[in-house]
């Protein structure tokens, strides 16, 4: 009898503890009002519902219909982690003018493995300063007019000449996968010196199957995504290192590319830059350049190709520019690329609808107070851009793509409703260079090139039918 009795006792004592439990998960402490929202279930949160497909150029239902019930701001939590998420423009651009102080960059340690325990993406102040200037160095404004300008112009004319002139498949192009290529083939050898065609260790093919399971759940198992994705990255970084002891053994250097520019840096006394963090950043940058800015340029064609009359203003800002020049055979220079207001517009427009980047995260140092809300140390915070960018109050008819709507108004910089290229000390450091790039390509498309679009969206991509080089005189 008394057995029974002690066994429901601690049956008892098991679901008392549970449910406390529980509910200590589900209303977190807080000195002060938190935001409303719910913590969904124990550990996993709300994951699941969070990582639902969603249809492109659109708010995640996840985040609408929280909207629709909280509010602007709410809490949640993700893969593990008490979150709040802010739509709201005013509570997002206070933290990014608090980097540093109350707030810190944070990634998924998942995240953090993927991408490099030695990633720039973990430092913070001067660290994060000195890393930022070194890149700058590569993709910089005074780099990218004084050389990458040229290269990056000489490239583009010769891939879209080669797609051109490519009698395989009808001449259909794949235009995010041939643009990755384009960008990985010269970014690749800029940064480390590194031509696919001449090398057999496949540092594309890494990259691929990274980028495959680059958003995934984190099970590090055979056969999972998430695995997969550890080994592209493995792979990828073998190969980066086996450059740098190839280079650190070579005699005949002569600091041709940004590999050996931080090689140098690593030989200063008194850096801050070990070889594991440049063979990180190497690895970082590649992967960032070439996927973010392919996929841009794809939304861009496919923008471009829906509209007519975007396609007719573009080509007469750049028939414009070749009417000026003595030579019609002349290279983009800085002062034309520059000029081109109607290009930057189309470009703000593409990278405002495509939301590329889903969320911005911070960590919280300290408890922080906005709006009437407290919001816990150690909690995360995640600004979505998407919200500010397809909000109608801030942009008339928000799914539309329309350039025009920048006209008069700032392009080269980000605000409290702009924030594709991120905010405050980390604007993306990349922005530039992928704005250049975009430009070179719209230029040489609508100028040199008659296109025949598929009117199917691809998973990777936006298919072209037929680019076909044309020439100046005859369009």
């Amino acid at each position: 009898m008394w057995v029974a009795q002690v066994s429901l006792c601690l049956m008892a004592l098991i679901v008392i503890g549970v449910s406390h439990w529980v509910y200590n998960w589900s209303n977190p402490k807080c000195n002060g009002k938190l935001p409303p929202g719910s913590m969904g279930f124990p550990i996993i949160g709300e994951t699941i519902q969070f990582f639902t497909p969603h249809a492109l150029y659109d708010i995640p239902p996840f985040i609408i219909n929280r909207i629709v019930r909280y509010g602007s701001v709410f809490r949640t939590s993700l893969v593990g982690r008490k979150v709040v998420v802010s739509t709201d423009p005013e509570i997002n651009y206070q933290i990014f003018q608090q980097e540093g102080k109350s707030f810190l960059i944070w990634y998924t340690e998942s995240f953090i493995e993927i991408l490099g325990q030695q990633s720039m993406l973990k430092y913070h102040g001067m660290v994060h300063k000195y890393l930022k200037n070194l890149i700058l160095h590569l993709v910089g404004p005074e780099n990218l007019k004084a050389k990458l300008l040229h290269e990056m112009d000489e490239s583009t004319r010769r891939h879209l000449h080669s797609w051109a002139n490519n009698n395989s498949n009808a001449n259909t192009v794949d235009i995010k996968e041939a643009t990755s290529n384009m960008i990985f083939e010269y970014f690749a050898k800029k940064l480390i010196s590194y031509e696919e065609s001449k090398n057999s260790r496949r540092l594309r093919d890494n990259y691929n199957a990274f980028i495959d399971g680059l958003i995934s759940f984190p099970i590090n198992i055979p056969g999972t995504a998430y695995h997969a994705c550890l080994q592209g990255r493995k792979s990828a970084v073998k190969v980066i290192r086996e450059i740098l002891k190839e280079r650190k053994a070579s005699k005949n250097r002569d600091d041709s590319d940004f590999l050996d520019y931080l090689l140098e840096e690593v030989k200063k006394e008194d850096t801050i830059l070990s070889e594991e963090i440049a063979v990180d950043m190497a690895f970082v940058l590649l992967f960032a350049t070439y996927e973010t800015t392919s996929a841009a340029i794809t939304l861009a064609v496919k923008f471009i190709s829906d509209h007519p009359q975007v396609l007719a203003q573009l080509t007469k800002e750049h028939e414009a520019i070749l009417k000026c020049r003595e030579s019609d055979d002349s290279e983009i220079t800085w002062q034309e690329y520059k000029s081109m207001t109607f290009t930057h517009m189309v470009i703000n427009e593409t990278v405002r609808l495509a939301n590329i980047v889903p969320g911005i995260f911070r960590k919280v140092v300290k408890d922080v107070e906005m709006k009437g809300f407290t919001i816990p140390a150690g909690w995360v915070v995640m600004a979505v851009p998407s919200v500010l960018h397809l909000n109608p109050d801030v942009y008339e008819n928000p799914l539309l793509f329309n350039p025009w709507r920048w006209e008069g108004k700032e392009l080269h910089a980000g605000s409290k409703t702009f924030m594709a290229f991120g905010g405050g000390v980390r604007l993306c450091v990349g922005a530039d260079f992928a704005k250049l790039q975009m430009a070179i390509f719209l230029h040489y498309l609508v100028i040199f090139y008659v296109l025949f679009f598929y009117k199917e969206p691809l998973v990777s991509g936006f298919k072209t039918h037929q680019l076909i080089y044309c020439g100046y005189e005859f369009l």
